[in-house]
């Protein structure tokens, strides 16, 4: 049933940075008449295949779920006519939206972006804006068109980014603000109060999906640049470097802006908690390190059972 006023809404959305948004939507007045989410895929290191956490959710709330190949499917399509949503809510589904597909619903579709949009168009925006060591971020509802993340702004709200925080805390706080920012402008819809401001295309700036090769640390980059990668990239796919052929995912991380006079990767020191590199400017201390297939540990807890000494070096294999 749908309150007086409330929208009948299809929910499109796959990993966890969604359920915050999913289960606002629930309690409020609309009515979420079925979710689309990605088709089940293995998981975790023993590549389990296992359902997304929006998918858990909707079984959870029995809903209505359809987990199409491809978006273009025309049974796909019809099902959705079917729904007779009013409205369609995206929220990190992971696909590009067809055209087919957008002026569906009476009300078209809109998106919750982990961004300040125009800035940060794509897949990684989170990790993207923590890799550049932004300290300001935030997330932005949009009207969906067929040009990725470009359709006009419907509302706004920003958060600061702590110098040493990981994409993984940003990002879970920013599914919480989402989630109220999307349900607050689903109610301003419903009453026909929405206004919606264009995007300046000039001020637009790319976030690409991130590859386990955007972990690789030259450590001739400022330790700063080091150390936002470290945190940009945690969970996945982690920044690691190479000691003696072996790799090790580097979990996190301080920096000082103190020069050293060493080489690039040179690790400085070793003992107790102190585990210092050489950047090309700077120094990096690693505070938590993973070596490959082993539990995180900390640095000391790493340098009790490898014995490293200064003149060692990180590096490529």
């Amino acid at each position: 049933m749908v309150d007086a006023g409330g929208l009948r809404i299809v929910f499109f959305g796959t990993p966890q940075f969604a359920v915050p948004t999913l289960d606002l939507l629930l309690k409020s007045r609309h009515c979420v008449v079925g979710v689309v989410s990605q088709p089940d895929r293995p998981r975790g290191r023993g590549q389990r295949t296992t359902d997304a956490p929006v998918k858990v959710t909707a079984l959870s709330a029995g809903l209505p779920i359809v987990q199409p190949q491809q978006l273009k499917d025309p049974a796909l399509l019809d099902r959705l006519r079917e729904l007779d949503a009013d409205l369609a809510v995206v929220a990190a589904y992971g696909r590009l939206i067809p055209e087919t597909l957008l002026a569906l619903p009476r009300l078209g579709m809109i998106n919750v972006h982990a961004s300040l949009l125009p800035r940060y168009r794509g897949a990684a925006p989170v990790h993207r804006a923590v890799m550049a060591g932004e300290r300001l971020t935030g997330v932005t509802i949009m009207r969906l068109v067929k040009e990725m993340d470009a359709g006009p702004i419907l509302a706004v709200a920003d958060r600061p980014i702590d110098p040493n925080e990981t994409s993984e805390e940003v990002e879970r706080d920013l599914a919480r603000l989402g989630a109220e920012l999307l349900v607050s402008t689903v109610d301003t819809m419903a009453i026909g109060r929405a206004e919606e401001s264009p995007q300046d295309d000039r001020l637009a700036t790319l976030a690409p999906r991130l590859t386990k090769e955007d972990g690789l640390i030259a450590w001739s980059w400022p330790a700063e640049r080091i150390h936002n990668q470290i945190r940009g990239l945690h969970p996945w796919p982690h920044a690691f470097t190479f000691l003696r052929d072996h790799r090790l995912i580097l979990l996190r991380s301080t920096w000082s802006p103190t020069g050293s006079g060493a080489s690039p990767g040179t690790i400085l020191a070793a003992a107790g908690d102190h585990l210092d590199v050489a950047a090309g400017e700077g120094i990096v201390r690693v505070t938590e390190i993973q070596p490959e297939a082993r539990r995180p540990m900390s640095a000391r807890d790493f340098l009790a059972g490898h014995h490293l000494v200064g003149g060692d070096r990180f590096g490529a294999p």
